[in-house]
């Protein structure tokens, strides 16, 4: 039984029987990490999916703390334990399900697991991507990091007695990987069949389709890993994204000669987070580092200060960038240089259509605030913004 029946009146659980003369509604606990306080508060969500509206009561105080109100940014696949979403910029984390009709209408097989895109594929991180969303698969956290040869043995612990390991450990460690926690229905077996086999041969025919046959080169160097099972899943996850505090593999940032973009929260909850990266990497930038970060408020507002009473528009800025995960990214020159702040094009995306139609802002942005990503606007202001995300944000 839900602890929320001792805490909350029972007139919030309707029977089955009552849907019938009411809207049918869900219920979820919910926590948040009040910093100001140093505490997780706890609240009851109410999802109606009649009209996408939402209700949450404060579990501790016993009173309403948002009164029903339509949330459009809030769809029912969200709403599932273990994930987090935001209201109103709050970052909120499901804990459990409210009630047992919720439970048993919305309880599923989703699970985590560990994509981690190898560094002989990272040059192709757009297009696989694209692929885990294209599969259906959610990109729940994402980092691109620098494997110590320690980590690398921890993460290979399984291979030691193997005549390759040596190489493999120094093939891991030899570049940057992608490491990410993806979340979905049987997502270990899902993924793990979209990876293939470590060996694809043109016998197998259902493997002909795989990253490992689309994107390795055979042997050690096959693109992509996929654990094989939940257990090996939630081991591994715990390398790369530990729960108990530690920090995890350290991120690739180089702080050199670089500059800073944001996949903006409404582009990755689109789907576009690949297809924007894939252009990048095609336009000739190279992106050495990449997380995606769940901003708060404050967060937000210290970042995007330079243009408080300046754009009118700070404060819908703010907004956006902590309405969900975005993803940060530091971008290195091409070769020649060129100025990526002109590849992003202008801030408005109807101006960028009809001045500069082939740039980002242009072909993935829907209005001045919306408009796909941040890129920094002054050259001496791109190393901050890096130092921002992958230095104060990371810690």
């Amino acid at each position: 039984m839900s602890i929320l029946g001792s805490l909350v009146p029972d007139i919030l659980f309707p029977s089955a029987a009552e849907f019938s003369s009411q809207d049918e509604r869900y219920a979820f606990i919910a926590e948040w990490y009040d910093p100001n306080a140093s505490l997780f508060r706890r609240y009851e969500l109410l999802y109606y999916p009649k009209d996408g509206s939402i209700e949450m009561y404060d579990m501790k105080n016993r009173r309403t703390f948002l009164k029903r109100t339509p949330y459009e940014s809030l769809h029912l696949e969200d709403l599932y334990v273990g994930n987090k979403i935001t209201v109103f910029s709050r970052h909120l984390s499901i804990v459990d399900y409210g009630n047992p009709y919720t439970s048993r209408k919305l309880g599923s097989r989703k699970e985590r697991t560990l994509a981690l895109i190898k560094p002989d594929a990272m040059h192709k991180i757009g297009e696989l991507i694209d692929i885990i969303i294209n599969s259906g698969l959610t990109i729940t956290k994402a980092k691109m990091m620098l494997l110590s040869r320690k980590e690398a043995a921890d993460f290979y612990v399984d291979h030691r007695a193997k005549p390759f390991y040596h190489e493999l450990l120094q093939f891991i460690t030899s570049g940057p990987v992608l490491a990410m926690e993806i979340l979905g229905d049987d997502a270990v077996n899902k993924w793990k069949a979209i990876v293939g086999p470590a060996n694809p041969t043109a016998t197998e025919t259902d493997t002909l389709d795989s990253i490992r046959e689309n994107f390795g080169h055979g042997g050690l160097r096959n693109a992509a890993h996929g654990p094989d099972s939940v257990a090996s899943a939630a081991k591994e996850l715990e390398l790369f994204f530990p729960s108990s505090g530690g920090r995890g593999p350290v991120s690739s940032a180089t702080f050199t000669n670089c500059t800073c973009c944001i996949i903006k929260p409404h582009a990755v909850n689109e789907g576009l987070a690949g297809k924007i990266i894939k252009a990048i990497l095609k336009g000739g930038f190279q992106i050495s580092a990449l997380q995606m970060f769940n901003m708060e408020r404050p967060n937000a507002e210290e970042f995007y200060e330079i243009y408080k009473g300046v754009v009118p528009e700070y404060l819908e800025m703010v907004s956006e960038l902590c309405s969900g995960p975005c993803i940060a990214m530091e971008i290195t020159p091409s070769e020649p240089p060129k100025v990526f702040r002109d590849f992003c094009g202008p801030s408005d995306p109807e101006l960028a259509r009809h001045l500069r139609p082939g740039t980002l802002r242009a072909v993935f942005g829907k209005d001045k605030i919306q408009n796909a990503v941040h890129c920094t606007d002054l050259p001496e202001d791109g190393l901050l913004e890096v130092q921002y995300f992958f230095k104060i944000l990371d810690n």
